[in-house]
């Protein structure tokens, strides 16, 4: 699902683009919001009512490891990327743990 089918899908099913909204953090940017949206569209037919928080926390997950670089147990991450395969993040930042920085200035 791309940007465009995710606007495409919203524009389609209106009780769902609203329902969706309510789960926007005010402290989320346009940028941050639209990716994990469509994180979630792409995996809300996987997870029923009663599985939704488990559903917006892996979300979370998935959106802290991209835009904050928080790290995570690698079984989770494992999950969650695959979860979001295919979704771009354009810009996104790099992030390298503090081993990699020291290595790096070490073979300088």
């Amino acid at each position: 699902m791309s940007g465009q089918d995710v606007d495409d899908y919203l524009r389609q099913n209106r009780a769902e683009a609203e329902r969706v909204e309510t789960f926007r953090g005010y402290w989320e940017s346009d940028k941050h919001w639209e990716a994990r949206r469509e994180f979630l569209l792409r995996n809300m037919s996987d997870f029923d009512g009663e599985q939704l928080d488990q559903l917006l926390s892996l979300s979370m997950v998935w959106s802290n490891n991209v835009f904050m670089g928080c790290r995570y147990n690698a079984e989770l991450l494992e999950r969650v990327r695959g979860m979001a395969e295919g979704i771009v993040v354009e810009d996104a930042p790099v992030f390298k743990t503090r081993d990699e920085i020291i290595k790096q200035q070490q073979s300088r």
